[in-house]
């Protein structure tokens, strides 16, 4: 039997803001180059020398600097006033800031909290609610949470476990990497990380034991059908748990903005069905549409068995780190409806068990920094977000976007606007961004063409996830896994065009019906 080279994976993975100062949908690619949704650019942390400066750049610092001042000097429509436009331009430029990428994504963030300050558009409380926020704190214990995964080892142990138990069929093995990600997806906020950090590395080693090498023929046999599931799979887990992609709680915050409360538990409960049923038929479609030249893996499990007796029994690390994701998700599920406990209160008592048992140190907090640079863009975004429907500037697009759709039953209308809203995202090289950008006018939009506010904020928050399926470029997880080399371009985007609609039809037709069984509408 042809060895598996053994699979080290790193003492943490290099969620983005760490390794690229951006969004939490971002990480290292393979090999350490990085990538991602909102990558370093010059000046935005590039290595120098001590004493050396590293000035943002200053053409891509000009973009959002003309824009928000393009929109600054807009009379304010009739119904608004002054502070709602400049708020907006603001808002904006600090987007076309990310996008554009000058500084890092924390950076941008906190100079657009000093510009709504400076300015006097907010008070510098005002300014700074954002860090109040308990769905900010949310994602970030999470990241803290997620470190203990990585740190002891027991994400290792999961990926080899449903490797050993399922991998002697391709479509098998490709089934194990899903459920690795699912049973991580809860507790890791970086669906960057769960791909580049976890999966990727199994993948790539399972790969080539069947001699399946990126950038040849032979990629094919195994690594293109691997890679091409665990892309799509990721997605799908990202979009079912408010704690397993980082925009996810911004589009709670902005739902919450608009008088919509989403618990932890509400939306795990609303996805799981829908979650499951993609998570069945995405592997099943792909290996249709695009199969695997080989079908028998029976090499997979044997190696991943090894492993397993490799790492010995469970360490009391891992066994305290598996007790605290038990209880976590048992008081996220059910703490707030019959505790009294909610979310960020949970996600806190599930770090101090991790501190005071020691599976964590003070220094990992203090060392977590995606955890540190989330904390600050998302601050802002939240804040900015809230103060603009605060200012009437988004009840009043919602307004005239809802113009566009009069007369058409709030079902119509809004399965157009949830469509609309997922294929925007090919203009978006970040789910963050698109969240920040799209989410609450089309919220609101929804809402005033009669869709339960419930539904439509729940539909677009799942939307927010399942659109980073789309391109190479479309989410952080993208650049990642086709960095690999195992799936051309030409091919990533049929599948994601395929996909997409795929889970189009399965959010909205199963969604629906389940949502509709919840009593959601």
């Amino acid at each position: 039997m042809r060895a598996v080279p053994h699979l080290h994976l790193p003492h943490r993975p290099r969620s983005a803001p760490d390794t690229e100062r951006v969004p939490a949908d971002s990480v290292a690619a393979p090999g350490g180059t990085a990538t991602g949704s909102a990558g370093s650019t010059a000046g935005a942390g590039t290595p120098s020398a001590p004493g050396d400066l590293v000035p943002a750049n200053l053409i891509r610092l000009l973009v959002p600097i003309v824009v928000g001042l393009a929109i600054w000097f807009v009379p304010a429509p009739h119904g608004l006033k002054p502070a709602a436009i400049h708020l907006l331009a603001i808002f904006v430029a600090t987007i076309v800031g990310i996008i554009v990428k000058p500084l890092p994504m924390g950076a941008v963030a906190l100079i657009g909290i000093m510009a709504t300050a400076l300015t006097n558009t907010l008070t510098p409380d005002k300014a700074l609610s954002g860090f109040s926020n308990g769905t900010i704190w949310l994602i970030v214990i999470a990241f803290f949470i997620a470190r203990g995964f990585i740190k002891t080892g027991l994400g290792q142990r999961i990926a080899y476990f449903f490797v050993s138990r399922l991998g002697r069929r391709t479509l098998g093995l490709s089934y194990g990497l899903v459920a690795t990600d699912l049973v991580m997806a809860p507790a890791i906020p970086s669906n960057t990380a769960r791909a580049g950090g976890v999966i990727y590395p199994i993948l790539r080693s399972l790969s080539s034991t069947y001699g399946s090498e990126p950038n040849s023929p032979s990629s094919r046999k195994v690594g293109s059908f691997l890679t091409a599931v665990s892309f799509h799979a990721n997605a799908v887990t990202s979009a079912m748990f408010i704690t397993a992609m980082a925009a996810n709680p911004l589009a709670v915050a902005l739902a919450k903005s608009q008088h919509v409360d989403i618990s932890w538990g509400r939306w795990a409960l609303a996805a799981l069905v829908p979650g499951l049923v993609s998570l069945a038929v995405i592997p099943l479609l792909l290996y249709k549409i695009y199969p695997p030249e080989l079908k028998a893996t029976p090499q997979a499990a044997d190696e991943a068995r090894q492993r397993l007796a490799e790492m010995g029994p469970m360490t009391a690390a891992e066994k305290v780190m598996l007790g605290a994701f038990g209880a976590l998700l048992l008081l996220w599920t059910l703490g707030d409806q019959w505790l009294g406990i909610n979310s960020t209160v949970a996600a806190l008592v599930g770090l101090a068990i991790l501190l005071v048992a020691g599976v964590l140190t003070w220094d990992d907090i203090k060392q977590e920094q995606g955890a540190w640079d989330t904390l600050i863009w998302f601050a802002a975004l939240v804040m900015m977000a809230t103060q603009l429907n605060a200012l009437g500037l988004i009840p009043w697009a919602s307004k005239q976007m809802s113009s566009l759709v009069h007369g058409w039953g709030w079902v119509a209308a809004f399965i157009v606007l949830s469509v609309a809203y997922f294929y925007a995202h090919y203009f978006f090289a970040s789910n963050t961004a698109h969240v920040s950008a799209m989410y609450a006018a089309f919220l609101g939009t929804a809402v005033v063409a009669g869709a339960p506010p419930l539904l439509a904020a729940l539909v677009l928050g799942f939307v927010s996830s399942l659109f980073g399926s789309l391109t190479h470029y479309a989410c952080g997880p993208a650049p990642v896994l086709f960095g690999g080399g195992y799936v051309g371009l030409g091919a990533w985007w049929r599948l994601g065009a395929v996909v997409s609609v795929a889970n189009i039809v399965i959010w909205m037709a199963v969604g629906g019906a389940w949502m509709k069984l919840l009593g959601i509408w």
